[in-house]
């Protein structure tokens, strides 16, 4: 299931991010891929660990936990650190599936959901669009400043090449409560019903119903 989250990010807290990105310390991106992705990665990535980085993964961070959307619909129980990456003119991510599990003893995630967060105004480069292989079609995403995206981390996906301009952008990946997507998106349906028979008739008593439904399956599936 894909989620599109517009606004994740204010006009603020983009602004107070790509001013860091405009003198912040860029590596090869290759470096942190897989033996067969390192053959199909070229971009650009932050240096973890610097206090310029933590500032703005700090605010991407904040970002994610307010965003009532996206918690509802991944029930994150894990996430990696965020990393921000860049596609100049000419780079591309050819297609690839991400790591399963991302960190190392404690600190390891089962990579359920991947979520891109655009940092660069669509109209400010050319190509660069998220492309995913699922039902065997393409599907093309390229969105607002600011607005995110919620895939599952195993679909075959790619970023095509940009032609012009600079693409930025913020990546997260989650470990959801709930393995199974499938169930995921069962309980996102039900959140969605939840929410509309609220706005139709109030805390009535088919609101009630689906609201101890969706909370008992989520004691039944969830692993804490």
């Amino acid at each position: 299931m894909i989620h599109c989250v517009p606004a994740v990010l204010g006009p603020d807290e983009l602004a107070a991010i790509r001013s860091r990105l405009q003198s912040i310390v860029f590596a090869d991106g290759a470096g942190t891929a897989g033996w067969s992705a390192r053959e199909v990665k070229r971009n650009l990535q932050v240096t973890a660990g610097t206090p310029e980085y933590e500032q703005i993964a700090r605010i991407v961070r904040e970002a994610f936990m307010r965003s009532g959307e996206l918690q509802a619909a991944l029930l994150p129980a894990m996430a990696t650190p965020v990393l921000f990456n860049r596609y100049g003119q000419g780079m591309e991510y050819g297609p690839h599936v991400d790591a399963p599990v991302m960190g190392v003893m404690s600190n390891a995630v089962r990579s359920d959901v991947a979520i891109t967060i655009f940092l660069s105004d669509p109209q400010s480069y050319d190509g660069g669009e998220l492309t995913m292989l699922m039902n065997g079609a393409n599907s093309a995403f390229k969105l607002e400043a600011g607005a995110a995206i919620a895939y599952p981390a195993n679909t075959l996906h790619h970023v095509t090449p940009v032609t012009r301009g600079a693409r930025d952008a913020a990546i997260i990946w989650v470990q959801s409560q709930i393995r199974d997507p499938a169930k995921r998106e069962l309980l996102w349906d039900m959140e969605t019903a939840k929410r509309l028979t609220f706005e139709r008739e109030g805390k009535s008593q088919a609101f009630d119903l689906i609201s101890r439904s969706r909370a008992n399956l989520v004691r039944m599936w969830a692993e804490t």
